[in-house]
């Protein structure tokens, strides 16, 4: 079938080359994602003000907050998926599918009252300064009135994930980032409509990626082909999805509250640490981001080699994922500090806001390879269909650590590079605890696949 192109045999022949045509469309794919929020970033700081800086960029953790449950259980349906397309289950991959999709739909709704009505409250709790706090609600609010497209693009892609197809993603984004580029210039230069120009053009290109991502769905000959006419929630598959998904999602949540946590602290230094830490953290997405797509490789990859029983071959997909995670984390770390004045005159030419990114970035970018290790892990037990443990861990590991740093010692040693030494910290005792329980779940999933053999 003229799909098949698009597809990858995870669970035969070498392994690197297939991870790496795997995993490179998938982090530019996500890298693209990340520049809806980075170009809304850019423009505003660069064509409108700091204080429109500081508003949009403050909002990025709560955004996660609000969309990283529903975000999370696409992966359960990633790995699903997966699952029944290895061993050729189609009338299960198709129920999959529209029940995954069907879901998008309804949670993307959901997610855009839960926007429209939390946004100003949330924001005021947090402690957002009252120069700041009105332009970030409005961003909030137009930005969450895109969430069907958000979910129906993420989970859309997920189901292609799992067949391995990541390059036509790639190129519905890639159109989309280039409508997207233009709406905000459009909107804030010519049309200066501020924050809120940059957030319609977010949404907009949501849109164009979501109906890219659909059609493709529809058009294509497998068995995962999209049909409105079965759009359906099946229990079974829902129960499925979610047993894989909803601790994914929760552990993503719960980590990127103790971000908001931490975007609280920032917030006391004012407007221009805002700012400083808005540009920051966005050079750390897309570190993340690029660490995350081997990480989805893993779980893909583990999810079916694990449906057809081959337990040796998921240990090499591990081993080659973990050298291309901590290479890829290392490389682009360093040279995120050694060339991160150059990158943040791209956010803002305010020098306060420069010195304040590069002292964040001066801790968190050259340990950068260690978070690759950490989300690694639970990716590669999420593929073998454990997902509640890796959740714990990453609570208490991550989210434990850095909220005894922020109320315990950020008190007693106030400052930028203080606060954010909680990022290495959090990562080396997280890992620890993943990697003893990474041994005991692989050595009770051997034991299943042999008895099943």
């Amino acid at each position: 079938m003229k799909n098949k192109r698009y597809e990858i045999d995870m669970c035969n022949g070498s392994i690197m080359d297939k991870l790496i045509s795997f995993s490179l469309p998938l982090m530019l794919t996500s890298i693209l994602q990340l520049m809806f929020n980075a170009v809304d970033i850019i423009v505003v700081g660069r064509f409108d003000s700091s204080s429109a800086l500081a508003a949009v960029g403050s909002t990025t953790s709560l955004i996660h907050i609000f969309t990283n449950l529903f975000v999370g259980i696409s992966l359960g349906a990633n790995v699903l998926a997966a699952r029944h397309y290895a061993a050729g289950r189609d009338k299960e991959m198709s129920e999959t599918v529209h029940t995954a999709i069907t879901f998008a739909l309804l949670s993307g709704i959901v997610m855009a009252f839960v926007g429209l009505c939390a946004a100003y409250p949330v924001l005021k709790l947090m402690g957002t300064p009252s120069d700041v706090i009105g332009q970030s609600a409005r961003y909030m609010k137009i930005y969450f009135m895109g969430m069907p497209f958000f979910m129906l693009y993420n989970y859309g892609s997920a189901i292609l994930r799992a067949v391995g197809d990541t390059k036509r993603p790639l190129l519905f984004l890639s159109l989309a980032g280039m409508a997207n580029v233009a709406l905000d210039l459009l909107l804030v230069i010519v049309i200066p409509l501020g924050v809120a120009g940059v957030a319609v053009g977010t949404v907009a290109s949501q849109c164009v990626s979501s109906i890219l991502v659909v059609r493709c769905l529809c058009k294509t000959e497998g068995s995962y082909q999209l049909k409105f006419s079965r759009l359906k929630i099946k229990k079974v598959h829902l129960k499925q999805i979610f047993q894989v998904g909803i601790p994914a999602g929760i552990q993503s949540v719960v980590i990127n509250f103790s971000n908001a946590l931490l975007q609280s602290s920032v917030n006391s230094f004012g407007s221009i640490a805002m700012a400083g830490y808005a540009a920051a953290n966005n050079i750390l997405g897309f570190l993340y981001v690029a660490i995350n797509a081997v990480t989805q490789a893993c779980m893909s990859f583990t999810s079916q080699n694990y449906s057809v029983g081959k337990h040796k071959r998921m240990d090499r997909v591990l081993l080659n994922c973990m050298i291309l995670s901590v290479g890829t984390g290392a490389v682009l770390g360093v040279g995120s500090y050694v060339f991160g004045g150059t990158i943040l005159q791209i956010y803002t030419t305010e020098e306060d806001v420069i010195r304040c990114g590069l002292e964040i970035l001066s801790i968190t970018t050259v340990p950068y390879f260690l978070c690759g290790i950490m989300d690694l892990i639970p990716g590669a037990l999420r593929g073998m269909g454990h997902s509640a443990v890796p959740m714990v861990l990453s609570v208490i590991g991550t989210v434990g650590t850095r909220i005894v740093w922020i109320y315990g010692m950020f008190p007693h040693h106030r400052s930028l590079y203080f606060l954010f030494i909680s990022y290495p910290a959090s990562w080396g005792i997280t890992i620890l605890m993943q990697a003893v329980c990474f041994y005991f779940v692989r050595k009770k999933c051997i034991r299943h696949i042999l008895q099943a053999a």
